[in-house]
């Protein structure tokens, strides 16, 4: 019944198909909300309360984007560079001049640096997790994985993405998702990585995701009603669906099977809307447009992330490299390198990463600037930690020149716009980037800011399938970004 429900709007040969049918799998079970089902998880808190409406930034963004640059993105060489380190410190790269008197950035990132004027770098991020699994949940939930410096796989009990937590304590009205997330799932390096689905609250709640968004103008293939099909058949399937469903429901108590039922229908609300539908379709934006962001994964994630800004989705994440470290299997694929660089980071960076990066980066800072989104949309861009100030080989990594270990003592991160204040440096690092000097923020501080920023007070909980009281977040938002 599901397989020809979706067919008669356009989706054609499915059963011949496997990567249509994985796409279509991933839109009915990889995160759609939860507005009309039944809430399993007890009573979903207010959006705000009277104390946190005075917090700086607090419902100052409409959207969030969330810009993770997988892997750890050395901060030596982006955001915090060291020129009068010593030899084996400050690495191969130079810094030039940013908008901003006094702050450089790397050299090869001349877009971002003209722009400088436009956000605030955090150079005094800081935490004690070393791996990616456990390190990447801290990111994408902000809430500490139970086993510290670890990979292990997603499991039900784990912490919720920050989106499923949206979804769940506030799901938006104005779009069928409050999260999407874009080029995921992201790996570590060739499986999924905890911290990016529903964890205890459970599938419903899940970011809807999307891969490879350069892959086709229309990333969710098949969206439009087939012509052929009036309004009234597409209505009454719907209401044959959801008849269905209920009577299966007094027979069924599973609770994936009902959680199923909600996907579907949530799929349909995407289906039946053509504004939603538009929104994914990016032949809608002129070559000019297309060819700025880059042609590319990450270059075409930032702007669909532009659209869904539009089309009023609350967070979207884009994942600006889907696995930590591809370029082990696919070292002649740009889209496959991730910021993992334990060994070649200088060529990776130079002829891979960074290119890119600045490009993408910039273009959507510079679009939503023009748009005029900037001032109603927060945008951060992270990565689960940083790397070693020391320049090393490591013998049991893949490359020939040597690169920087995993570190997440000190790093850096960019935030801008919903008032953040612009050209400014919040925090610093010791001389060689190795430790904070200043202030430290954590990952839980910068998802209570994101959480403030949407008008969502982090101070308050939502309740767990037993009923226990769970924060929004742990941190606190970092007034400092303000001004």
């Amino acid at each position: 019944m599901s397989l020809g429900f979706v067919t008669d709007y356009g989706l054609k040969g499915l059963c011949h198909n496997r990567r249509e049918w994985l796409r279509i799998g991933t839109l009915a079970g990889m995160g759609l909300g939860a507005k009309s089902l039944p809430n399993s998880a007890g009573a979903v808190e207010p959006k705000a309360t009277s104390h946190s409406s005075h917090a700086a930034g607090f419902a100052r963004a409409k959207s969030v984007i969330v810009l993770h640059a997988s892997g750890g993105q050395s901060q030596l060489d982006t955001w915090d560079p060291k020129p009068n380190a010593p030899d084996g410190i400050r690495g191969e790269f130079s810094s030039i001049a940013t908008s901003v008197s006094g702050v450089r950035v790397c050299e090869h990132m001349p877009r971002l640096a003209q722009l400088a004027n436009q956000f605030t770098i955090v150079r005094s991020m800081s935490h004690d997790d070393l791996d990616h699994g456990s390190a990447t949940y801290l990111s994408l939930t902000g809430q500490l994985h139970p086993v510290k410096s670890s990979n292990l796989p997603p499991r039900p009990e784990d912490a919720p993405a920050l989106g499923a937590i949206l979804q769940r304590v506030y799901p938006t009205q104005k779009f069928p998702y409050s999260a999407i997330h874009l080029n995921g799932p992201v790996l570590i390096p060739e499986t999924p990585s905890p911290g990016q689905y529903g964890g205890f609250l459970g599938r419903t709640f899940e970011p809807l995701t999307i891969s490879n968004i350069a892959e086709s103008a229309m990333p969710l293939a098949g969206l439009d009603p087939l012509p052929e099909l009036p309004q009234v058949r597409q209505s009454a399937r719907t209401s044959l669906l959801e008849a269905l469903d209920r009577t299966r429901s007094l027979l069924v108590s599973d609770r994936s099977e009902s959680a199923m039922s909600e996907l579907y229908r949530q799929a349909h609300l995407l289906l039946a809307s053509p504004r939603c539908r538009a929104a994914f379709d990016l032949s809608q934006e002129s070559d000019e447009v297309r060819d700025r962001y880059g042609r590319f994964r990450s270059g075409q994630a930032c702007l669909l992330a532009r659209r869904l800004v539009e089309a009023e989705v609350p967070l979207i994440t884009v994942f600006l490299n889907q696995s930590v470290r591809g370029q082990d299997s696919a070292p002649g694929l740009t889209d496959a390198y991730g910021w993992d660089t334990h060994n070649d980071i200088f060529y990776a960076m130079k002829q891979h990463l960074l290119p890119r990066f600045d490009i993408c980066f910039s273009a959507l800072l510079e679009d939503l600037q023009q748009r005029g989104l900037l001032d109603t949309t927060l945008v951060i861009c992270q990565g689960e930690f940083g790397r070693a100030p020391r320049v090393a080989r490591e013998p049991n990594f893949a490359g020939s020149s040597p690169g920087r270990k995993h570190w997440a003592s000190v790093y850096s991160i960019v935030i801008a716009g919903a008032g953040v204040g612009r050209g400014q440096v919040v925090g610093s690092s010791d001389r060689i980037g190795a430790y904070p000097e200043t202030t430290t923020f954590s990952p839980g501080d910068v998802a209570a800011t994101l959480f403030s920023s949407l008008g969502v007070d982090p101070a308050n909980h939502f309740t767990d399938t037993v009923g226990r009281p769970i924060p929004i977040a742990t941190g606190k938002p970092i007034s400092e970004l303000y001004g």
